[in-house]
């Protein structure tokens, strides 16, 4: 096994750094120029997740292994569903494999989408038919994964009659939702989303459109948790926007409770130790919950109370990120405790456990939400290399910042 030891000497940090790009927005965009190939994109997320992406629209073979990418999963379900003529069977990894996806599929065989479970019934992989997809009505649950939206309505402009989505119960995580709202409005796409449905018009023309992706905020938030564990910093990151699409841009709000001030200023965001925090952090996260781990891990750090709400969709990433946190932060002390949509942390009282070995799960953002704590305490992260998932240069970045990182095996 491979692992990493992380110390950081003076605890202050100063440097700028460039984030690749968003890979939420870089898979949308990617499934929307394979529809309307005029679209041409600036700054594509490099994640593992977004070259799964590329790879899978580009594959020629049958098979197509998207490994761990969910997102890829369940965008290139839709888009081989309604792409007439195609026949593929889409497949990941073992985990994949156990990650449920019969809520999007029943809602594409609402719409007359051929699609097959190859192996158990729903889950991957899939053998889909691709098929002219000549209904437009669908009903579904909208607070499972947001995702399973979003694959639709990527779609939903190449359809011959559009989409008209109608949604069941509480909708997980809409900013995602109306982040891809707008790339199919910034591809002259009519969408209206009201309440509880969203309709999108079909485009029968190829738009011309130059979109530069903007730097991904899940990627921010381990920024933000350094400058709050820090004893001072001024850190500077690139390329982010006043008007993100991206709901873990929330991450502004959230931290100026942790003693992080932020500001925007020509595409960089300058991150600045204050030092003022509130004794108790109580969140809903049902919006933004990527960023769970990253702010748990930031109390524990500061020895502040947390509970997290609305985290229901962590039990179906590539671990169940709940358990997984539970796990490692108890292994340095936390008092913790986890239900199947929150997560309960206790003010730390005694000081955090010394070289501790922080098992990843091949869960990037366990590697990277953990990771942070080496400025308070030498820690070790077991299989580093799973942040490439979003986040290739992570480990560079952070010595860019002043951590000494050793690779070790085991």
């Amino acid at each position: 096994m491979n692992f990493l030891s992380l110390t950081h000497l003076t605890k202050a940090l100063s440097g700028s750094i460039s984030i690749t790009g968003s890979k939420s927005e870089s898979n949308r965009l990617l499934l929307l120029q394979a529809i309307f190939p005029n679209i041409l994109l600036e700054n594509v997320s490099n994640s593992d997740d977004t070259k799964a992406m590329l790879e899978g629209l580009a594959q020629m073979e049958n098979i197509v292994d998207v490994d761990h990418a969910g997102t890829t999963m369940r965008f290139l379900t839709a888009y081989f569903a309604s792409k007439e003529g195609v026949q593929k069977t889409l497949t990941g990894s073992h985990r994949m494999q156990q990650r449920p996806i019969s809520v999007l599929v029943e809602a594409l065989q609402q719409l007359g989408a051929d699609i097959q479970y190859a192996k158990n019934v729903g889950y991957p992989p899939l053998q889909i038919n691709g098929k002219k997809l000549t209904n437009n009505k669908v009903t579904l649950a909208a607070n499972v994964s947001s995702q399973y939206i979003s694959a639709l309505l990527l779609i939903a402009p190449s359809l011959p009659n559009g989409l008209h989505l109608f949604l069941e119960g509480k909708i997980t995580s809409i900013p995602y939702i109306k982040m891809t709202c707008s790339l199919l409005q910034q591809a002259k796409v009519d969408v209206r989303f009201e309440g509880q449905e969203i309709e999108v018009k079909p485009l029968h023309h190829d738009p011309n459109l130059l979109v530069r992706v903007e730097s991904d905020w899940s990627s921010a938030s381990y920024y933000f948790s350094l400058v709050a564990l820090s004893k001072k910093a001024d850190v500077k990151l690139e390329s982010y926007s006043n008007k993100s699409l991206q709901g873990d841009s929330v991450l502004q709000e959230i931290y100026l409770q942790l003693g992080v001030k932020s500001s925007l200023n020509d595409y960089e965001l300058q991150l600045l130790k204050i030092g003022e925090t509130t004794n108790h952090l109580k969140l809903d996260l049902a919006d933004a919950p990527d960023i769970a781990q990253t702010i748990a891990v930031t109390c524990f750090g500061l020895a502040i109370a947390c509970d997290l709400t609305g985290l229901h969709t962590l039990k179906i990433k590539e671990t169940d990120r709940l358990e997984a946190l539970q796990i490692e932060l108890s292994k340095l002390g936390a008092e913790i405790e986890v239900t199947h949509h929150s997560l309960h942390l206790k003010a730390r009282k005694n000081p955090i456990k010394e070289n501790v070995s922080i098992d990843t799960y091949k869960d990037h953002r366990m590697a990277m939400a953990f990771a942070p704590l080496g400025l308070l305490v030498p820690i070790k992260i077991n299989e580093p290399g799973v942040v490439s998932k979003s986040y290739p240069e992570f480990w560079d970045d952070f010595i860019k910042i002043g951590f000494k990182i050793t690779s070790q095996t085991k």
